[in-house]
């Protein structure tokens, strides 16, 4: 290698640096403008979520759980507990699935509300539709997936070919479940 291949090289490799450089302040001046902002929007977001669970809720307030997770306690306008709200995950088809259950101070599930999921499109993305969601709603106790038959009581019919993004919907809000049992003190 000659002195002037060196060189070329040293050129090249400084350039490239000099751009990479360059790339990444760019990317942390963008960052530091809109931190706040994007911060602003996952709160409205998670508070929009809250009041579609538990609707009867004026305000909200959080409870920390023994595992160091937080839910939130709802209150109605007069001061009362209306409920509580609870954040869970589990893994589906696809992969997380991060679900925002409401409760009824009796136990009963208010609303769930999916936060994050990417199941395959056409199957089990249709977990985010209402035909299904609705399921949930007015369950009072540990949930079990059924596949071709009618639900019963706390039952939820599986979504056609997804039965895996089912099961982890439900596991979600069974997690949820044992949340409220933990805060309420209110056993199955």
């Amino acid at each position: 290698m000659t002195k002037k291949d060196v060189l070329a090289i040293v050129k090249t490799a400084i350039s490239l640096f000099l751009i990479c450089a360059v790339a990444a302040g760019a990317v942390a001046a963008v960052n530091a403008v809109t931190k706040d902002t994007i911060s602003a929007n996952s709160a409205a977001a998670a508070n929009e979520a809250k009041s579609a669970v538990l609707p009867e809720a004026a305000s909200f307030e959080d409870v920390t759980l023994s595992d160091g997770a937080v839910g939130c306690l709802g209150k109605a306008a007069d001061g009362s507990v209306a409920g509580y709200v609870f954040t869970t995950a589990a893994s589906g088809y696809g992969g997380k699935i991060d679900v925002m259950t409401g409760f009824s101070a009796d136990g009963a599930v208010t609303g769930v509300a999916i936060l994050s999921i990417e199941e395959t499109p056409g199957l089990g993305m249709n977990a985010k539709r209402d035909s299904f969601l609705s399921q949930f709603t007015g369950t009072n106790g540990e949930l079990t997936v059924i596949k071709n038959a009618a639900p019963g009581e706390n039952e939820i019919l599986a979504l056609t070919s997804a039965t895996i993004t089912s099961r982890a919907m439900v596991k979600t809000v069974n997690a949820a479940r044992a949340y409220y049992t933990e805060v309420s003190g209110k056993g199955e």
